[in-house]
């Protein structure tokens, strides 16, 4: 663990690193008291890049009232953020959650917007930029993420003015007559807008950005970005995220995953074809729609052609568990199990269900072994920043088959032409495309899955990391 001082002005004990990076999440978190690796997306795609850099992770410890703390966590520092149980309800329940996801995720369930609130998220992000300043060196290089810290930026450049501060939005950014609705609009724009380089997704939602900054907050539409009115220049692009390739593929490549996905295979029954869903719990996944489609697709296919005495297509759906204690996602999670149930109800025969269903989160090397054992993956969100679980099939199948579904509104679908592209929204093709990759000649999956393989190959989380701090630092 890195203990340097800067010795510059309010700069901690802890200080001196040259790369930060802020997010909301922690690679770590904190169960029955000890500190334990927490690889989500951002983590995952971040840390093979990070650990040779000496780099320091800012984040919330994950529970409240937690002192602040500094350590060594898997190769880099990391310094916590201290919320008591009031701020972490405003700034992330309320604010970040309830009001900004849906809104970005183009206002599936309706905002809730609350002044209070809205204050106890200023004040959050004040914290985490007041905790970057103590750590980071000078003239260092910071990486801020996400829609939970989108005041950090402007923030931090008047704690700092010596940073160089980029930031990432992971989900999408919303078109102007959805962002109009936001009642802090043009906070949330003036926060962004004290980065160096923003970094989206996709180019629409750079283009989203860069045309809500000139028309709400006066900034100049330059070549790559805009000038803001103190005449700063802030470049705006896309940067799609990936994954670690070789880490997914190595896990695929060992024997014993070889035989987990066999043993899986199996146990399913040995059906003639296995779909796979794996998603979040969250109402922007499309998993009921997925559910209902499915149960059309099954009712669509001629009797005559399923096995005798079990389904002759079945899905597996892994339902990770998400904001549990937020209402309208216990309401999500009743109406996916009951769609299940009816889906099983109708399809299912003594010992071998069409769906088989999973409400928890499985460890990497278990998620891979159900890639191989699957023939179509379907990855449907209504709206999506990226979709790494499409990123991560693609990676596990090696030179070999198996077709991906994927819907439009997925930041993926930039990069993976040769999916069965479908619109979620259209049950109608939603069926189609199933039925699409069920029945895809074994040759045309091959040379899809190629394609799409050499698209991954092209930007990993390696290339997405080390390009937009290119960019920042250039």
């Amino acid at each position: 663990m890195s203990t340097s001082d800067s010795g510059g002005p309010g700069r901690g004990a802890f200080g001196g690193h040259q790369l930060v990076v802020v997010a909301n999440r922690l690679p770590v978190a904190l169960v029955d008291g000890e500190w334990r690796s927490s690889p989500g997306g951002l983590v995952r795609a971040l840390l093979g890049f990070l650990r040779p850099t000496a780099a320091l992770w800012v984040g919330w410890a994950g529970t409240a009232d937690e002192p602040q703390a500094e350590f060594a966590s898997d190769g880099i520092d990391v310094a916590t953020i201290s919320l008591a149980a009031e701020q972490i309800r405003g700034y992330y329940d309320s604010i970040s959650n309830d009001a900004i996801w849906p809104l970005y995720h183009d206002a599936l369930r309706t905002s809730t917007y609350d002044n209070d609130d809205w204050r106890i998220y200023a004040e959050v992000n004040e914290r985490f930029a007041t905790r970057t300043a103590e750590v980071a060196a000078e003239g260092a290089v910071v990486w801020v993420h996400d829609y939970q810290l989108q005041l950090v930026p402007a923030m931090l450049r008047r704690l700092r003015p010596d940073l160089r501060i980029g930031f990432f939005l992971h989900i999408p950014f919303p078109p102007q007559e959805l962002f109009m609705r936001f009642p802090w609009r043009e906070e949330v724009l003036e926060g962004m807008l004290g980065a160096d380089l923003i970094g989206f997704q996709r180019r629409v939602a750079a283009e989203n950005f860069i045309s809500l900054a000139h028309r709400l907050v006066d900034a100049e539409v330059v070549d790559d970005g805009v000038r803001t009115a103190d005449g700063r220049f802030v470049r705006v692009g896309s940067f799609p995220v990936s994954i670690d390739i070789d880490e997914v593929a190595g896990i695929a490549a060992d024997p014993v995953t070889v035989k987990a996905a066999a043993r899986i295979r199996r146990r399913l029954g040995d059906p003639p074809t296995v779909l796979l869903g794996v998603d979040r719990l969250d109402y922007t996944k499309g998993i009921g729609e997925r559910l209902t489609a499915f149960g059309e697709l099954l009712r669509n296919r001629a009797i005559a052609h399923a096995v005798p005495g079990r389904p002759e297509v079945v899905l597996v759906q892994i339902a990770v568990p998400s904001r549990e204690n937020v209402g309208d996602y216990q309401a999500q999670r009743e109406h996916v199990e009951q769609l299940v149930g009816a889906v099983n109800g109708e399809f299912a025969t003594l010992g071998y269900p069409a769906v088989h269903y999973l409400h928890r989160s499985l460890p990497l090397d278990q998620l891979i072994a159900l890639y191989l054992a699957t023939d179509v993956m379907v990855v449907t969100p209504l709206r999506d920043g990226m979709n790494l679980v499409a990123k991560e099939f693609v990676a596990a199948r090696g030179v070999g088959d198996g077709v991906l579904v994927l819907s439009e509104f997925a930041g993926a679908a930039d990069e993976f032409t040769d999916a069965v592209i479908v619109n979620p929204h259209d049950p109608h093709a939603l069926v189609e495309a199933m039925e699409t990759a069920i029945a895809m000649p074994r040759d045309e999956a091959i040379r899809r899955m190629s394609a799409l393989q050499d698209a991954l190959l092209a930007n990993d989380a390696q290339h997405w990391a080390a390009s937009f701090l290119e960019h920042l630092v250039r």
